[in-house]
């Protein structure tokens, strides 16, 4: 029996310049660039920063960790929003989120989330009832706006596929 072929659409705005972004978008792009500088990246040399914008102008910042035990490492985005909720329960919502990345000592290139970390903000964004706006360094070197981390990942994994107790 032949099923119905279907698309699905990832909405997101593309920008050349980091002077296309809002004044908070420029705050949390440079400060997930900046992060990177603090990432411990000895085994890969990819250093990667992540920013959280909250609601109330606070911005927390998140980098890779890396260990010689490879799965025991942590990317940039897990580290920010971990740390975030460690260390601030009750924290005002999340309002903007940026990556970046680059080699160390080198130019910013590409930065796209690993499913584990894309599955981790979606599960954030569902906790605060909010979307959380999300820009990415693309490959092309412009700079992915995305409403909402759903649009980023439109096939999840949520809560609501657990069966109830």
């Amino acid at each position: 029996m032949a099923r119905n072929s279907r698309q699905q659409l990832i909405a997101y705005e593309e920008l050349d310049f980091p002077t296309d972004l809002t004044a908070d978008e420029q705050t949390t792009w440079q400060a997930a660039r900046e992060a990177t500088a603090h990432a411990y990246a000895p085994y890969s040399g990819f250093q990667v920063g992540a920013a959280l914008l909250l609601a109330d102008g606070t911005v927390f910042r998140g980098t890779n960790q890396e260990n010689a035990a490879y799965p025991s490492g942590l990317c940039a985005e897990r580290t920010a929003l971990f740390g975030l909720a460690a260390s601030r329960p009750g924290h005002a919502p999340i309002v903007g989120m940026a990556v970046a990345a680059r080699p160390a000592g080198g130019e910013y290139g590409p930065a796209l989330p690993c499913g584990a970390c894309r599955q981790v903000m979606l599960e954030y964004e569902a906790r605060q009832s909010r979307a959380i706006p999300l820009l990415l360094p693309s490959r092309a070197g412009t700079i992915l706006r995305f409403a909402s981390v759903t649009d980023l990942m439109p096939f999840n994994f949520s809560p609501d596929d657990l069966p109830t107790l």
